[in-house]
């Protein structure tokens, strides 16, 4: 059998925790930030975990190579 490649656009996307979890960064955050409050933008901040349902389509996809 073939090695499995990872899947090279959600390696760019989603990175594993330690414990396993899928962390992702929020939607909307790369740009046209002007329309938003300032509130909104505070809680888009940093990454957020991917719901548990997700999280292993992730994991194969990523194959082991998360960083």
């Amino acid at each position: 059998m073939p090695k499995l490649k990872t899947h090279k656009g959600t390696k760019k996307r989603f990175r594993l925790s330690a414990s396993g979890k899928a962390m992702h960064r929020s939607a909307g955050t790369s740009h046209i930030a002007s329309r938003m409050s300032q509130k909104r933008i505070r809680k888009l901040r940093g990454t957020s975990t991917l719901a548990d349902a997700e999280v292993k389509r992730i994991t194969r996809a990523l194959n082991g190579n998360s960083y």
